[in-house]
């Protein structure tokens, strides 16, 4: 892990981990960024709807995986 310095609201930061019930600051920023790049990945990919063409069924993509025996 690298170490940084940020300069936040003591408010702000005190509502985030009341929100994200951390146990330090650290945790808190950390549960956060790693949440808003969830969300972000999420919208990238609700973008990406019915501009993908999958050549298998739903069913094949659900149970096809013949690497699994």
């Amino acid at each position: 892990m690298q170490r940084t310095s940020i300069t936040l609201p003591m408010d702000l930061v005190q509502e985030l981990m009341t929100a994200v019930k951390a146990k330090n600051k650290t945790e808190a920023v950390i549960l956060a960024v790693r949440d808003e790049i969830r969300k972000m990945k999420k919208e990238q990919l609700k973008g990406m709807a019915g501009k993908i063409e999958f050549s298998l069924s739903a069913e094949e993509l659900r149970h096809g995986d013949h690497r699994l025996g």
